[in-house]
């Protein structure tokens, strides 16, 4: 139900098809856009070279959430941040009927990386 509607109810995450750009910060800078379908405490997407699973909860405008990352097709020439890894995820933030922005922390090998993402609802459940 999109945010708004329902007298008394919280707003929920929106169950549905989203698209995402990730910026990464600190010493691994990069760049990720892709799609993720959101659905019921589920997260499962992927971009050109990864795929996300994981789970989030949410509460009053607020959500917060992980995900495992596995590369799913070689990147012949580049050098991918995550590359080759199975890298944990966690990350918290905001949601709106629209979308949601989040800041997280991958841990890759034994250096954490932060990032920033947003989330553009384009087709709900």
């Amino acid at each position: 139900m999109p945010v708004g509607e329902g007298a008394g109810e919280e707003a929920k995450v929106v169950n549905g098809l989203y698209i995402f750009d990730i910026e990464m910060r600190d010493g691994k800078r990069g760049q990720a856009r892709g799609v993720v379908v959101l659905c019921d405490g589920r997260i499962m997407g992927g971009d050109s070279y990864f795929y996300y699973t994981g789970s989030y909860t949410f509460r009053n405008g607020k959500w917060r959430g992980d995900m495992i990352v596995n590369q799913h097709t070689e990147a012949i020439g580049k050098t991918l941040a995550f590359g080759g890894r199975e890298v944990t995820c966690g990350f918290s933030g905001d949601y709106s009927a629209g979308g949601a922005e989040v800041e997280g922390m991958a841990l890759v090998g034994k250096t954490t990386v932060t990032f920033t993402a947003r989330l553009t609802l384009k087709d709900a459940m």
